[in-house]
């Protein structure tokens, strides 16, 4: 495992060094070059999105210290401030407010992953830390991504907090990817248990993060507009680093601060996608049809003001402007890849091949079919901001490598009892779709990796391939269709040349689903 990609470490280095294409910079024990480049790239992307920063560009103080502006909007400061947060970048942003809002804070309440503290302080990343003396109550759970009891207890210790306040106070609430797992308060008698087991159920069948994300609100206590219901009276403003599709308040962290516009039949109809209402528990259908008759409808959240801070885009943005310091004909294609893995990783490979063509034989293109097949699936895949055409125009003007990026957050059907993580099953797939043509003169290397550093219940952020992934797979004795139908990636790539295809980073702190980098460098 030593050999494999390690990022962390480098996260807040010097600016990006030209090199040549990904090899030889340094080597592996298996002679392998490391991919430095998409290394560089990947780092940038999560640079660009770390919280404190993101904070500082929509947080200020007047001169006077007495007034706080978040964007155009002003709000008094008399010692009346409150902060409460959940998600994988919140211990972060909390640090980052609590020094810039100094003796105006009274109190708060975060609830951040298991581990996290002891990452940043292995890791010397302080400004992710709190001070020794902080006013801010630390809670960590919802290990690898699951709510559980520790994640419970800071759930309750938030909605205590927020009943307290009153409407001379101001609640600053901290919310990131991973925020779900980390505020879970189902509504009794539903258990924490059963709402898990029902989330677990959605996600194995491949439930959408706004699918999922519906269901809990209509489960939780705080999500859905809870929070913010809990603190009223109160001034609420909320922080929001996006890790969906489009961010959209109302589904990060299942809008804990946003009124939700869902109803009891959008359940339902979702339950029945899944054939999973009939699984249902009993306590489940109880508060489901208690929901269905509330007189009171929607909760209103017109005291609150939410901002959306970060996103994917923003660290794409980034990373493209990196590799074109590095001598890359750089474009986006979408911060909103969603759909199934193997959907998604058809369309990389076609996309390699297509690319490929337009690359090494300029005019020629691909062929008609291949080009009419790229299009069809991306017309599957419903990507609202794809750049295709963008993209394959840029191709024929390149005259040097080119780098196409792109992010989202794709889903897995598990269909095995493997370990893995979407990150690492997309790369592996890719890979395999890379191997299934010649692709001419031309070098392909893909990298998928998750922002927040874990991807699925492993240590790994993702993986990078490269198109003779089957030939390498091989003279190793694995048999990539295999692992892939156990849904068992994780375990390919730690056999694989001993894991140098992983992608290390430890918990970075930060959260915007995930980076898709493919590379192609005519030979």
């Amino acid at each position: 495992m030593a050999a494999a990609l390690q990022v962390l470490p480098r996260l807040a280095r010097a600016p990006l060094r030209p090199l040549p294409w990904w090899g030889p910079v340094a080597r592996l024990a298996s002679g392998m070059a490391l991919p430095e480049q998409a290394q560089q790239l990947f780092e940038s992307a999560v640079s660009a999105v770390l919280p404190g920063p993101m904070l500082h560009r929509v947080l200020t103080l007047d001169p006077s210290g007495k007034q706080l502006k978040v964007r155009d909007r002003s709000f008094q400061l008399r010692r009346n401030l409150y902060l409460v947060g959940f998600g994988k970048a919140v211990l972060g942003m909390a640090a980052a407010a609590e020094e810039l809002l100094g003796q105006h804070l009274v109190q708060g309440v975060i609830s951040v992953p298991k581990g996290i503290r002891a990452a940043m302080e292995h890791a010397g990343k302080q400004e992710m830390l709190l001070k020794p003396h902080s006013r801010v109550q630390v809670f960590e759970g919802a290990e690898d991504n699951l709510p559980d009891r520790d994640a419970l207890r800071a759930a309750l210790a938030i909605r205590q907090l927020a009943e307290g306040l009153k409407a001379d106070e101001l609640l600053l609430v901290l919310i990131s990817g991973g925020g779900s797992a980390l505020l879970p308060a189902p509504i009794p008698p539903v258990t924490l248990e059963e709402k898990q087991m029902l989330t677990k159920l959605l996600a194995a069948r491949g439930a959408t993060i706004q699918e999922l994300n519906t269901i809990r609100k209509a489960l939780s206590q705080l999500k859905g507009g809870g929070l913010a219901q809990a603190a009223y009276p109160a001034q609420v403003v909320s922080l929001i680093l996006s890790d969906v599709v489009g961010d959209p308040v109302e589904m990060i962290a299942s809008g804990p601060t946003v009124a939700s516009t869902h109803s009891v039949q959008d359940c339902l109809h979702i339950l029945n996608r899944y054939n999973l209402r009939a699984a249902l528990p009993r306590s489940v259908k109880t508060v489901l049809a208690r929901a269905d008759s509330d007189p009171h409808g929607p909760r209103a959240c017109g005291h609150v003001l939410n901002v959306v801070i970060g996103s994917n885009m923003l660290a794409l943005a980034e990373a493209q402007r990196q590799a074109e310091v590095l001598g890359y004909r750089a474009v986006v294609l979408s911060a909103a890849v969603q759909g199934d893995v193997k959907s998604v990783a058809q369309f990389y490979g076609l996309l390699a091949r297509v690319a490929g063509a337009r690359l090494t034989l300029p005019g020629a293109g691909a062929s008609g079919e291949e080009d009419a097949e790229l299009h069809r699936l991306a017309a599957e895949l419903q990507l609202p901001d794809l750049q295709l055409e963008e993209a394959l125009e840029a191709l024929a003007g390149a005259q040097g490598p080119v780098c196409l990026l792109a992010g989202g957050e794709p889903t897995v059907q598990l269909q095995g009892s493997g370990k893995g993580g979407r990150n690492q099953e997309l790369a592996l797939r890719v890979g395999a779709e890379l191997g299934r043509q010649p692709l001419g003169p031309i070098d392909v290397l893909f990298l998928s990796g998750g922002t927040d550093g874990q991807d699925g219940p492993t240590e790994a952020a993702g993986a990078w391939v490269t198109s003779d992934l089957a030939s390498q797979a091989a003279a190793e004795g694995l048999d990539v269709a295999t692992f892939l139908a156990h849904n068992d990636s994780h375990t390919f790539f730690c056999h694989l040349h001993g894991g140098a295809h992983l992608l290390f980073t430890g918990l970075t702190g930060t959260n915007v689903m995930d980076a898709h980098l493919l590379f192609l460098r005519p030979r």
